[in-house]
């Protein structure tokens, strides 16, 4: 049985209502290769019993949904470098997959300005349908592949894909990508090393945000288990069409690839250095 249909089997949640999907999708590829993409925000889709959540289809087509670009820059880069991937397949709105259980943000009521109806009155009960039927069986699949990887004996440097609007409460974003990293920089800072190998590239180090937050997909994934790991963000406007994934997927293909070959890179830390 291949790591996906293992991850699957184990995860997908029986009776799911009419037009729903599972939580995650996962690309195939080498499992022995040393990389692991994910996709936190892949989709904007919302299960058709929830009503867009009582937004309309042009704020579903915002930033607020979902992170543009970043499934197609995903699978693009999954199918040059032959590594697999796992994108979820639902929009943050809907529940947060990179955000702790217990987090405030996970359950989005108020998003840049646009309220969400459908979670203006979510209550316990419904955020742990939620959380059951979309946030755990993606963390779960993650999991799973981790642990396929490494038991190959191949511990696994995952990279995490986001993208961010060119301008945010009226500053306008100078990066064209960001590399955001908690503890733990050894996959930061050769990549953003590598990408200001470009002089016409601006780079932020932990911008346009700063990462940190206890549950979320590094931190559980990456920081609490010793397994190297970084957050790439790309701007927006940069990846919204073909041509622009396509560039980014060859920009950063062979960086990913010059990692791996990092000595120590893919080692797990011990316990008293995370």
């Amino acid at each position: 049985m291949s790591p996906s249909e293992a991850a699957t089997n184990f995860q997908r949640v029986p009776d799911l209502p009419d037009g729903e999907q599972v939580a995650f999708d996962i690309v195939e590829g080498n499992w022995t290769g040393g990389l692991l993409l994910l996709c936190d925000h892949a989709r904007n889709f919302v299960p058709p019993h929830y009503d867009n959540l009582g937004l309309s289809d042009s704020e579903l087509a915002r930033h607020i949904a979902y992170d543009i670009g970043m499934e197609a820059l995903t699978r693009q880069l999954a199918g040059i470098l032959g590594v697999p991937a796992i994108l979820s397949t639902f929009s943050r709105l809907l529940i947060d997959p990179n955000r702790g259980e217990d987090d405030p943000t996970v359950l989005m009521r108020l998003s840049d300005g646009a309220i969400v109806p459908g979670n203006r009155y979510a209550d316990h009960a419904e955020k742990e349908r939620r959380l059951s039927r979309y946030h755990r069986p993606y963390h779960n699949a993650i999991s799973a592949s981790i642990e396929h990887m490494m038991a190959s004996g191949q511990s696994p440097m995952l990279i995490s894909l986001h993208s961010f609007t060119p301008v945010w409460r009226g500053f306008v974003r100078p990066w064209h990508a960001g590399v955001l990293w908690d503890r733990d920089n050894r996959v930061a800072e050769p990549l953003i090393a590598a990408l200001k190998e470009d002089s016409d590239l601006i780079v932020g180090e932990n911008e346009p945000y700063t990462v940190g937050l206890t549950g979320d997909t590094m931190h559980r994934h990456g920081t609490s288990r010793g397994i190297s790991h970084g957050l790439l963000e790309v701007r927006q406007d940069l990846v919204t069409e073909p041509a622009g994934v396509e560039h980014w997927a060859a920009r950063l293909a062979p960086i990913l690839e010059r990692l791996l070959t990092e000595e120590g890179i893919c080692d797990v830390l011990p316990p008293h250095k995370r």
